[in-house]
């Protein structure tokens, strides 16, 4: 099959195998920690407002830290600050663990989920590895994006499934334990592999990708889109629950994720027609009408469970190549040697996205109902889409075919240093 053959290809250059690997192994604790954190927590104190407390002041400082440990990535390089981070993170996952077998105070809780905060973007240093090496093709790069993509779905669709497996057949702390040991064999066998590792830069003279035009407007699209999972998530559980089937949210929600995962791949074997930044508004106006199917589902009598499977099944296909598309034109925009950092800053806005997204949809479904809740998650994939041409109008305005954009891949404006011509606006 020619998608076969498009993502083996990937994997003939030296290294990237194994890297993959350590990365997979990884990445997947990452769908695995706070449901294992919510369970152990709920289960030991009888508090699901503590245990949900607990995972919320994580995702926070998560947000804090995150760009903070990618900007000391690439000044220092991955294999040096990788490592540490994760021992530490690790450390606050096992603290966490003994806090709550032993009855320690509630606030010893926050302060060891806390320390997790250290853990790598593993993602984020997959995808660096990856423009390093195909700077100079930028339609494998495109392949590789989309790669990682379908690979945060798939790590995220099977992490929950199991944490709870974990948890329900053995003890509450095995959830944590088996994430915490998957997360520091997968980060020794990724940052082992140095051959692909990107050079440190230890003295950038690059802006801050804050301070580089096209990326504010880009980190407030992901945050919009951010908002879209945060949401989605939460209307999906309550209007499951209100049905009578709370226990089907969650396949209901890999189904979503399954879609995505799959458009992901398919995505990836296909040539780009045009440059990323003329593409993710074309992205961006799928994912808003597909957005709006589930509450088409629910608000009229075709409001069951199986319809809205389908729903989301379709909705989750817009997904990856949005993000893909987005992904794909941060790394044309941001400095080279600070790749891992505006890679984090991406991370950032989508964390915190989620968490808006998530007060949002549960806002909404106090106030209105489940199935008008779902206007939220379509509301955010249009306001992505507005994000998105107004940051473009905004180019335009300030006459931006005298902007340089970093050499991270070639062809287009990598190779003019320009953004009026084929690979970028």
């Amino acid at each position: 099959m020619p998608q076969l053959t498009t993502y083996r290809s990937l994997f003939t250059r030296p290294g990237t195998t194994a890297f993959t690997l350590g990365n997979l192994v990884a990445r997947l604790p990452m769908g695995m920690f706070s449901v294992s954190a919510v369970v152990m927590i709920a289960g030991a104190r009888g508090s699901y407002a503590l245990a949900g407390a607990v995972t919320a002041t994580g995702l926070a400082a998560t947000g804090l830290a995150g760009p903070w440990t990618a900007r000391l990535t690439d000044r220092y390089g991955q294999a040096r600050v990788a490592v540490p981070a994760t021992l530490t993170a690790v450390a606050g996952s096992l603290a966490l663990l003994l806090c709550v077998h032993f009855g320690a105070p509630d606030w010893t809780l926050f302060a060891a989920y806390a320390a997790t905060a250290t853990t790598p973007n593993i993602g984020g240093l997959s995808r660096a590895r990856w423009a390093h090496l195909l700077r100079d093709d930028p339609d494998a790069l495109h392949t590789a994006n989309s790669f990682e993509q379908a690979a945060d779905e798939l790590c995220f669709m099977l992490g929950p499934v199991l944490a709870s497996f974990l948890t329900g057949t053995f003890f509450p702390e095995a959830g944590t334990l088996i994430g915490a040991a998957l997360l520091l064999a997968g980060m020794l066998v990724f940052t082992a592999q140095r051959s692909t590792e990107p050079p440190p830069t230890p003295r950038s003279t690059a802006p801050s990708p804050l301070r580089t035009r096209g990326i504010p407007p880009l980190l407030a699209t992901f945050l919009a889109t951010g908002a879209i999972f945060g949401s989605m998530e939460v209307v999906t559980i309550a209007y499951a629950d209100a049905q009578g089937h709370r226990a089907a949210a969650g396949a209901i929600l890999a189904l979503q994720a399954a879609g995505s995962c799959a458009a992901g791949l398919l995505y990836g074997s296909l040539k780009p027609t045009a440059s990323p930044a003329r593409l993710l508004p074309w992205c961006l106006l799928a994912m808003t009408a597909l957005m709006t199917l589930p509450w088409l589902i629910t608000t009229n009598t075709l409001g069951t469970l199986p319809p809205l499977a389908a729903a989301l099944l379709l909705a989750g296909m817009a997904t990856a190549p949005t993000m893909v598309t987005a992904m794909t034109l941060l790394q044309t925009h941001t400095p080279s040697d600070r790749l891992n950092e505006g890679m984090s800053l991406a991370v950032t806005s989508l964390l915190t996205g989620i968490a808006c997204g998530s007060a949002m949809g549960g806002w909404a479904v106090e106030h209105a109902s489940s199935a008008m809740a779902y206007l939220v998650p379509a509301g955010s994939a249009a306001t992505a889409l507005l994000i998105d041409r107004l940051g473009s109008a905004a180019r335009l305005a300030h006459g931006n075919h005298g902007h340089r954009v970093p050499k991270v891949v070639s062809g287009g404006a990598a190779r003019t240093g320009r953004t009026g011509d084929a690979r970028g606006q």
